[in-house]
C-alpha cells in the first residue's frame, strides 16, 4: 500500500509540475504518457504474457484430457498409446513428471471428459499455433497403435472443430501422418491439385509462417523440437510437389 501511495503522489506531483511549467498542454502530455506507459508495462509483464498465451501446464493438462478422449474413442485403451503419451511427457516435461501425469491421465480416463468444455478453455488460453501443435500430438497418440480407427478420426475432427481449427487445417495435420503421396502433399499445403505454380508457392509460404516452430518456442525446447518435425513435413510436401511439376 505504501508503494501505491508514493506512486500516486509522484504522479500528482508530475501533473502539478507540468501544469505550472506548460499549462494544460503539459498536463495532457503527462496523462497520455501515463496511460501509454501503464498499458505497455501491463502488456510486457511476464505474468500477463503467460496468462495470455497459456503455459506448459495448460498445454500438458489439455493434452492429457483430450488424450483420454482419443484413447477411449474406439472402446479400448491400447498399451502402445499409453506408452507413447508417457514417452512424450518424459521428453517434454521431464521424467520426474511422468508418474504424476500418468496418474492424472488415469483419472481422466475414468471421467466423462467434455470435449467442448476443454476446447473452450483452450481457445481462451492458447494461441492458434499451440492448438495446432496440440492437435498434432493427439493425432500421433491415435497413430501410436499403427492405425487410426474411423471412430478415432471422427473424434479428432470433432476436437479440431471445437478448437476452432478449420477443416482444411485439420486435414493438413492428418495428412502429415499419412504416406506422403502427392495427394497428401497437396492436403498438407491446404491446396487443390489444380492449383497454379504461383498458388503452390504462396501456400508454402503461408504454411511455413503458420507452423513455424518459433511460435511455440516459449513452451520449451522439446515441444519446439516436435514442432520442427511438423515443419519438416511441410517442406517435404513442397519439395514433392515441385519435383512432380518440375519447377
Amino acid at each position: 500500500m505504501r508503494g501505491c501511495g508514493s506512486y500516486s503522489l509522484s504522479f500528482l506531483g508530475s501533473v502539478l509540475l507540468a501544469f505550472l511549467l506548460f499549462g494544460y498542454q503539459g498536463v495532457i502530455v503527462v496523462l497520455v504518457g501515463y496511460f501509454l506507459f501503464g498499458a505497455l508495462s501491463r502488456r510486457m509483464n511476464p505474468v500477463n504474457m503467460v496468462n495470455e498465451r497459456g503455459t506448459r501446464e495448460d498445454f500438458m493438462d489439455s493434452l492429457l484430457k483430450l488424450t483420454s478422449v482419443i484413447m477411449k474413442a474406439d472402446g479400448k485403451v491400447m498399451r502402445s498409446e499409453l506408452q507413447y503419451v508417457q514417452q512424450f511427457i518424459g521428453r517434454s516435461f521431464g521424467e520426474s513428471y511422468v508418474q504424476e501425469a500418468s496418474l492424472r491421465l488415469r483419472e481422466y480416463l475414468e471421467q466423462d471428459v467434455s470435449i467442448e468444455e476443454v476446447a473452450l478453455n483452450i481457445r481462451i488460453r492458447m494461441t492458434p499455433a499451440m492448438r495446432l501443435q496440440l492437435l498434432h500430438f493427439l493425432v500421433a497418440v491415435a497413430k501410436a497403435d499403427a492405425a487410426v480407427s474411423a471412430r478415432e478420426l471422427e473424434v479428432l475432427r470433432r476436437i479440431a472443430a471445437a478448437l476452432g481449427i478449420s477443416r482444411e487445417s485439420s486435414e493438413s495435420v492428418f495428412a502429415m501422418f499419412d504416406g506422403q503421396t502427392i495427394e497428401d502433399a497437396y492436403h498438407i499445403l491446404e491446396i487443390e491439385p489444380g492449383a497454379t505454380d504461383e498458388e503452390v508457392r504462396k501456400a508454402y509460404k503461408k504454411m511455413s509462417l503458420k507452423h513455424h516452430p518459433d511460435k511455440v518456442a516459449y513452451l520449451g525446447p522439446d515441444i519446439q523440437a516436435a514442432a520442427t518435425e511438423k515443419f519438416k513435413s511441410i517442406n517435404q510436401a513442397y519439395e514433392k510437389i515441385k519435383a512432380a511439376r518440375g519447377f
